[in-house]
């Protein structure tokens, strides 16, 4: 009785309100499996601090510090490798869409009363909460080999690559819906997109070092910006790169949920 009531005021609350109700449903059952295995989330900690260890001093020796606009090595490397595990996490949300799809589940879920924004939100901040604590733990890791902790500007970068995750996890999931009954096509897509956004935002390379063609190539990419936004702000700034990446999530959080809500809806005809 107590159930159908709850599941009653979900269907009651209007707009803004029920989206919340219903995303922080779809978040919680989404972080059970991690919550229940947090040996995966500990282990996922081991590539980005291989990175760092055996990526950052080639990085330095091979371009130079000019190139790191006066930052150490770390200082500079450290918010890219933050925002490409953001990157492969929220842009992998359709792969958990696609088992769903082959086991049934996502049909019964369509058929509770959710919000088909929150399917979507709710997915994507399940995998930003992991890089709250992934970010912070390789941020205080570093510590030690000349890393400065800014707590209040790190944090303000999580919360930015978090709105930034919400859209490209929306986008992940249309892809998912798209090519349910072709698993190649959803793989073959996002790992074709994926490494190009990835070399020309700079995030492994000052994309500075490229050529005049990358450079110019790396002004259409929305991840320039947020790779920018995030290495000034884990610098303890806040400036014009901190609004344009700011901006720059927001247009992909709105442009991702909008392509997705569009999918779901064609997907529940």
């Amino acid at each position: 009785m107590a159930t159908h009531s709850t599941a009653a005021g979900a269907r009651e609350k209007p707009g803004l309100a029920r989206v919340l109700h219903d995303t922080r449903y779809v978040f919680w059952r989404e972080m059970l499996l991690p919550l229940r295995d947090p040996f995966s989330l500990v282990f996922s900690l081991l590539q980005p601090l291989v990175f760092l260890g055996l990526f950052g001093p080639l990085l330095g020796a091979a371009v130079g510090a000019p190139a790191f606009g006066g930052q150490s090595t770390l200082q500079w490397f450290l918010p890219g490798v933050v925002v490409m595990i953001a990157l492969f996490g929220t842009s992998m949300t359709g792969s958990n869409l696609q088992y769903e799809l082959m086991t049934g589940s996502y049909e019964r879920i369509l058929a509770t009363p959710l919000s088909r924004s929150s399917l979507m939100i709710g997915r994507a901040l399940k995998e930003w909460a992991p890089l709250v604590v992934q970010g912070l733990l390789i941020a205080l890791v570093c510590i030690p080999f000349g890393f400065v902790f800014y707590p209040l500007h790190v944090l303000a970068g999580l919360v930015i690559l978090g709105i930034f995750g919400i859209g490209l996890g929306a986008l992940s999931y249309a892809l998912a819906l798209v090519s349910q009954s072709k698993e190649w096509i959803f793989w073959g897509v996002q790992q074709t997109l994926l490494f190009p956004l990835m070399i020309l935002s700079g995030i492994m390379l000052p994309i500075e070092a490229g050529p005049g063609w990358m450079r110019t190539a790396s002004l259409f990419n929305p991840l320039t910006y947020l790779v920018n936004a995030e290495r000034e702000l884990f610098a303890g700034s806040v400036g014009t790169d901190t609004v344009l990446g700011l901006l720059a999530a927001l247009v992909t959080a709105a442009v991702g949920l909008a392509v997705g809500v569009k999918a779901i809806s064609r997907n529940i005809r």
